[in-house]
């Protein structure tokens, strides 16, 4: 990497440039590290991680963004392997609550959904980190969002920055999402076909938001409750235990079905969530040490307002022909998104990474994620 110093700006020059310090961004870069493969790692936010965010109390970790991972997917696996961490099962013994409209809830109507997932020990925040501690200071930024890439006639894309750094390289990742992309200025102009397929990719998860109530003790588990619940009134449509592997403190937590228009007074959110943790749960639910609540879709680093619409089905994910060999081949995606296979899983983004290091030329999925 080469460093020009001007008087009142900085230029850094490299063979490839990350935009995006979520695991794909990451997972990338630890890639390109081990080739010896001259890049940057930028993030715009204060941390890395993207929508993985974990909340910490005392000894409990709690997944405010995706929590969990499955059998089938051995990217994960394999990293997770690697970087000697830990996952266990999601906790799924006893019986499943039901709340119908008129807030009756009943108990022992199905199962509970997520049993067979795993989650990982530190919370999913602890696997980022550990990505991110790995690459060394030189190669990566935080607090660096990126507001426009030029491609000069020259063939360099020069990447602006809002302190003035100019950031040129030969390639360059979006490692985030396509909508959220689509808002960086690009010159020469990107097709409108390729804008308009941007746009068109709903961003996994942005629309959601998740609610986190923290307790001391399990009682649910106590009560012969696996903390599985499903309702049809109230915020939560969907609840789990969110507890950690061993020890507390424990969490339940539920996914906010109301649309993203109907949760924006958080406050009320708030007393309606604590409201329904105690209708399926009893008293004890009323007063946790802490509830957690993340709304995505107020996220500006991920949600778009095209994706306050909420997800009814999982979309069909892919890189479309029109985000293809843009810029000659230099501009690149990224980000679960983009996965042919695993699109909207961890399992994704760490699929689309391993996609765009094998075409520019670097570790292969095999070589990267070896023991």
């Amino acid at each position: 990497m080469s460093l020009t110093c001007g008087l009142h700006q900085k230029v850094f020059d490299m063979q490839t440039l990350i935009i995006g310090g979520g695991l794909s961004g990451l997972a990338l870069a630890e890639q390109l590290e081990a080739q010896g493969h001259d890049y940057m790692l930028v993030e715009a936010r204060a941390r890395f991680g993207g929508r993985i965010k974990t909340e910490r109390l005392d000894a409990g970790y709690f997944d405010m963004g995706p929590a969990w991972f499955w059998p089938g997917q051995p990217r994960i696996a394999a990293l997770i392997n690697k970087l000697k961490l830990e996952k266990f099962d999601q906790f799924s013994r006893g019986i499943l609550s039901f709340e119908d409209e008129q807030q009756n809830v009943q108990r022992g109507r199905g199962f509970a959904s997520m049993e067979g997932s795993w989650r990982l020990k530190g919370g999913l925040a602890h696997l980022t980190q550990t990505l991110a501690d790995r690459l060394p200071d030189a190669r990566k930024r935080l607090n660096t969002p990126v507001t426009g890439l030029t491609r000069g006639s020259g063939g360099k894309i020069t990447a602006r920055l809002a302190d003035s750094t100019t950031l040129t390289a030969e390639t360059v990742v979006l490692a985030l999402p396509p909508r959220v992309a689509a808002e960086i200025a690009f010159e020469p102009a990107l097709p409108a076909g390729t804008i308009r397929a941007m746009q068109g990719i709903a961003t996994w998860m942005a629309g959601q938001a998740k609610a986190i109530a923290v307790y001391d003790t399990p009682f649910w588990r106590d009560a012969g409750l696996s903390g599985d619940a499903m309702s049809r009134f109230g915020p939560m449509a969907e609840v789990h235990d969110a507890s950690p592997a061993k020890g507390g403190p424990y969490a339940l937590f539920g996914f906010i079905g109301v649309p993203p228009q109907g949760r924006a007074d958080e406050q009320a959110l708030r007393q309606q969530v604590l409201a329904q943790f105690t209708r399926l749960f009893g008293a004890e639910a009323a007063n946790p040490r802490k509830l957690f609540i993340k709304d995505w879709a107020f996220d500006t680093r991920t949600s778009t307002q095209a994706d306050k619409q909420p997800l009814y089905a999982h979309p069909t994910y892919g890189l479309p022909g029109a985000m293809v060999d843009l810029w000659a081949g230099q501009l690149r995606f990224a980000g679960t998104e983009v996965a042919p296979q695993f699109g909207g899983y961890i399992e994704g983004a760490l699929e689309a990474a391993e996609n765009v290091a094998r075409s520019i030329g670097t570790t292969t999925k095999d070589a990267a994620y070896a023991n």
